[in-house]
């Protein structure tokens, strides 16, 4: 009976060992799959890699527009003025009118060019762009500044640039209420005291900056995306692309990393250029803005590669890039507040991916925003990924079909 139990026992410890070397050996298995199937697309990535930065020329397009474009943006696209050409005409000739001309080219800001003597020579100064500014002094300015009166001053400006129009005539209405409260010895029974939080000079420069790394991105991208398939059709090699081991996801996949990988590395240049050239400093987490770019490149290659699945050749992928683009800049809320478009409008900047990426930089770029501050910017990104990745796949098998 013991002998029995004995033999017993020991073919239940075979079977279980039986049992367990082959779940080890079905785990083996898996990963070596897993494995197998990381390296394809390791394979793939680094021939795509290769294709796009073997030659010389692309490596130079792909970082020169980056530093160009950085450093063009951080000079010229700034709605502060730190010059304004004005011209006056002066025909009161006061002490009063001399301290409010002297406040104004004080300011740093204000260049007189010319001194008026009559009211047909304002013409030639703002119709020839010699004074973007004009200023009147009237006869009788002395007079009910004495009185105590209401004492105005004519500002005429070049509306043909709405925007500087405006500017230099806040600039002025400022030096002049810092002028008037002068005059009456402080004392006002209203006084405004206006604080800008997270940028206290109101630089403009600080908002394009941030705004410039989804977008330069953006367009490299999603052109490289694009190209990556019609590049293959053109040059003969997506036939011997097709007999290879590599399944059509794996293909996909492959197309889809140096993409992104490129396009933050892009991003890493202009962060770079900000906070060294310029010296924008970074409020946030790096981490953050860096995941903020990758979630939104993921969305951009998705959208290059339903672009590439559709084109026929590289021609077609950049007119259809180019039709894409347009929209998603002018939609992003880069230059105008998405508030202030069309109901309507409003609605689509919902399918941008652009809009949320450039509040989700901006928020950690100059606020300092945590993730959990801005993860409602990665909702729509997210989703525009889960739609076109998908849908390039679709397309590519489609075409493969």
């Amino acid at each position: 009976a013991d002998q029995r139990k004995l033999s017993d026992l020991r073919g239940i410890c075979c079977v279980l060992y039986g049992t367990l070397l082959r779940g080890n050996e079905k785990e083996a298995g898996m990963m070596e799959h897993i494995m197998l199937y990381i390296r394809r697309i390791l394979f793939m990535v680094r021939k795509e890699m290769l294709t796009t930065l073997k030659d010389p020329k692309s490596r130079i397009i792909l970082i020169m527009p980056v530093i160009i474009q950085s450093l063009l943006f951080g000079y010229v696209a700034s709605y502060n003025l730190d010059s304004v050409d004005y011209a006056v005409l002066d025909l009161s000739r006061s002490r009063y009118s001399e301290e409010l001309l002297a406040e104004l080219d004080g300011s740093g800001i204000f260049k007189r060019v010319a001194t008026l003597g009559s009211t047909s020579q304002i013409a030639r100064f703002i119709d020839g762009r010699k004074a973007g500014v004009v200023l009147v002094i009237g006869h009788d300015f002395a007079d009910k500044i004495t009185a105590g009166e209401t004492a105005p001053v004519q500002v005429i400006t070049d509306g043909r640039n709405t925007m500087t129009s405006g500017i230099a005539a806040g600039y002025i209405s400022a030096v002049a209420a810092a002028y008037n409260s002068r005059l009456h010895g402080g004392h006002q029974l209203l006084h405004i005291d206006p604080v800008a939080w997270y940028n206290p000079n109101l630089i403009s420069r600080w908002g394009f900056l941030a705004s410039l790394l989804p977008m330069v991105s953006l367009t490299q991208v999603m052109i490289l995306a694009g190209l990556s398939v019609a590049r293959e059709r053109e040059n003969g090699t997506f036939d011997q692309l097709m007999v290879t081991p590599l399944l059509p996801m794996e293909i996909l996949i492959g197309k889809a990393v140096p993409p992104l990988l490129i396009g933050m590395v892009q991003s890493f240049i202009v962060l770079s250029i900000a906070v060294i050239w310029f010296k924008v400093a970074l409020v946030g987490s790096l981490f953050t803005l860096a995941l903020v770019m990758a979630v939104f490149l993921l969305s951009c290659v998705g959208i290059g590669l339903s672009i590439s699945a559709v084109a026929k050749n590289m021609q077609q992928v950049i007119v259809y890039n180019f039709v894409v683009l347009l929209p998603i800049m002018l939609l992003s809320g880069m230059a105008t507040p998405v508030r202030n478009m069309p109901t309507v409008l409003q609605y689509f900047t919902y399918i941008n991916p652009m809009r949320f990426a450039i509040d989700g930089v901006r928020r950690v770029y100059i606020e300092g925003a945590s993730l959990s501050m801005i993860a409602s910017d990665f909702i729509p990104m997210l989703i525009v990924a889960a739609v076109t990745m998908p849908l390039a796949a679709w397309m590519f098998r489609h075409k493969l079909g």
